[in-house]
């Protein structure tokens, strides 16, 4: 595998101001690697580290405290995996392929004094791939979806539709408006009358009403009263004995 390509992002996930590499043993069983084989008191380098993303691609790059010169480089495609292997008897130890750029690489021993600082590599890598799974996994459904026959819901050339909108009566265009209010107008009054309407609240025919004359008639002369004498003269006769109260109109009882 190449080394980095300076023309691509470099994205930093992780950095660590001090690591310690160590000389591993070839591994005796299929087990895994052990620290305790390990010279833990007698590392060969100690520097830097820093974990760079370029793609979906992650190297581990170990460097000089000082100067930031390159130690060693180990490019990841999967963790975990070959490239990066914890051991079996601790956390803070692992067991990196590191790589020249020329197809040669060698297995070393990565450790760090804090435990908190190997948590945040493991983390670090964990959080990468699982970004990088995601990833392939939407763009697998999208490649999907768009291999799938699209749904043309377009009209086609001289293509109608009908659409029904409820029981709606159509109105006659030859149809009047009805009147508001129903029966017969009055006709007009006379000027100064006053019309009463007849017991009932019954109107009376138009023919009627037109030959009675108004009950209350304000504007011509008021008839003057009949005389008391004629008012009460039934009243005079029939009484045998009559006083002189009688002769005025007034009867007595």
């Amino acid at each position: 595998m190449a080394l980095a390509d300076d023309s691509g992002y470099e994205s930093v996930i992780c950095v660590k101001p001090e690591v310690h590499v160590y000389k591993i043993p070839p591994r005796a069983t299929n087990r895994g690697y052990r620290a305790a084989d390990w010279k833990l008191d007698e590392p060969a380098w100690t520097g830097r580290m820093k974990i760079i993303s370029i793609g979906k691609l992650v190297y581990i790059r170990l460097q000089d405290k000082n100067s930031g010169e390159l130690f060693a480089q180990a490019p990841v495609e999967q963790y975990p995996g070959c490239a990066v292997e914890a051991v079996t008897d601790s956390s803070r130890y692992f067991v990196v392929r590191i790589e020249d750029g020329s197809g040669r690489h060698a297995f070393i021993g990565l450790g760090f004094s804090d435990r908190g600082d190997s948590f945040d590599f493991n983390v670090a890598l964990q959080d990468h791939f699982k970004w990088v799974k995601q990833e392939g996994e939407l763009a697998k459904e999208e490649a999907s979806q768009s291999k799938a026959p699209k749904l043309d819901l377009g009209f086609k050339e001289g293509q109608t539709i009908k659409i029904s909108i409820g029981n709606i009566k159509k109105k006659d265009p030859g149809t009047k408006p009805r009147p508001m209010g129903s029966g017969l107008l009055p006709p007009p009054m006379a000027k100064g009358a006053v019309h009463v309407p007849p017991p009932g609240g019954q109107q009376a025919p138009p023919s009627a009403q037109s030959k009675t004359a108004p009950l209350l008639d304000f504007g011509g002369p008021v008839p003057a009263a009949p005389p008391l004498a004629d008012m009460w003269g039934d009243f005079t006769a029939a009484g045998a004995s009559s006083s002189q109260d009688t002769a005025k109109g007034w009867v007595q009882f």
